[in-house]
């Protein structure tokens, strides 16, 4: 489970950052940050994706009432089909420290790489959701942030299932591409979205996103 042993280490407040939703074909990325209260930190915290979405929204209540500082930051479609993913993270990744309530004098962040000019020490750790504490309460905010602003799309764009795949390539949702093309919120620079926008046009078949996808695409959601 996630510890708390690098936050300590450090002589002030420690912001933990991560994201989530680098990989779907639709919507916003999100990263976030949460600076832990050292004497209230939630029982249970953990990677995200190790969680059920009940945990996930019981602890990412726990979070909101209990840490030091929490913010999370969307960069829209229309940014990372502009920017690309990868620099579209780490925007958002850098403007979760902007207007954060408790300013960190140190960042622990998920992966191995981190954004360009962070205004305090930055510390990369890889699978850092499962080591720490930090990092796992910025995956959940992060997750449950994004989750609800897919749901919330889901009621907009109502025949694409954003409610059950929240934009991932799962067979439901290459269906719906195939059959509805591209709505306003997917990526245009992700492959399969590019590939439903030539069967739109007529270019290429149905089974070209199918076959294009292939192993990809879960078999089941």
């Amino acid at each position: 489970m996630p510890h708390y042993r690098h936050e300590r280490k450090i002589d002030g407040p420690v912001a933990g950052i991560d994201e989530a939703g680098r990989g779907p074909w639709a919507g916003p990325v999100v990263a976030a940050a949460v600076v832990l209260n050292p004497g209230k930190i939630p029982r249970g915290l953990n990677d995200s994706k190790q969680l059920s979405a009940d945990m996930r929204a019981a602890l990412y209540d726990k979070i909101m009432a209990s840490a030091l500082a929490v913010r999370a930051v969307a960069i829209e479609v229309e940014e990372i089909d502009r920017l690309n993913i990868y620099w579209a993270t780490m925007s958002a990744m850098r403007q979760t420290l902007d207007g954060l309530a408790v300013a960190p004098v140190h960042v622990l962040i998920d992966g191995n790489r981190a954004p360009k000019e962070m205004p305090c020490a930055v510390q990369t750790i890889i699978d850092g959701d499962t080591i720490s504490q930090s990092i796992a309460a910025a995956s959940i905010v992060a997750k449950v942030t994004r989750d609800r602003l897919m749901c919330a799309l889901a009621e907009r764009y109502a025949d694409y299932g954003f409610e059950r795949h929240k934009g991932y390539g799962t067979r439901f949702h290459a269906d719906a591409l195939a059959r509805l093309g591209p709505c306003a919120e997917h990526r245009r620079s992700f492959e399969p979205v590019r590939v439903a926008l030539e069967i739109q046009a007529g270019k290429v078949s149905a089974e070209a996103l199918d076959e294009f996808v292939g192993e990809r695409v879960a078999a089941a959601e």
